[in-house]
């Protein structure tokens, strides 16, 4: 199957939330990662963007009636970065984890930022 997406990780953040799940929640996290990498179009079901949040996204996993959700954002086209994800026990979104997830993506792109500005200093010498 021919991946049309790359996945990384930003720090820890989603590895931290991911080491918590039980092996089948986890065998279904995966699951669904791989269909965001090789679907064509990644299906609403598993994946949608979220209103007023500048280009946040979540990653939605539902596993024996408990739902999961990884926020994430697109990166230099077809790379998906993750970040912290939780699991979800009420029908709305939790703000603070709304909250942390917009901070995280803020603090990967400042630190893309820095580093390319630092790249841009060394080869000027």
């Amino acid at each position: 199957m021919e991946r049309h997406r790359q996945i990384i990780y930003f720090k820890d953040y989603f590895l931290d939330f991911f080491d918590q799940q039980t092996e089948n929640v986890k065998e279904k996290i995966d699951y669904v990662l791989f269909v965001v990498t090789v679907a064509d179009r990644i299906p609403q079901k598993f994946f949608q963007h979220l209103e007023g949040t500048n280009g946040l996204y979540e990653i939605r996993v539902e596993f024996q009636g408990n739902i999961y959700r990884i926020f994430c954002c697109f990166d230099e086209g077809q790379v998906v970065v993750l970040f912290n994800g939780f699991q979800k026990k009420s029908q709305k979104t939790p703000s603070g984890e709304l909250d942390k997830a917009v901070n995280i993506m803020n603090e990967y792109f400042d630190e893309k930022l820095k580093q390319k500005q630092n790249e841009s200093k060394k080869s000027k010498k």
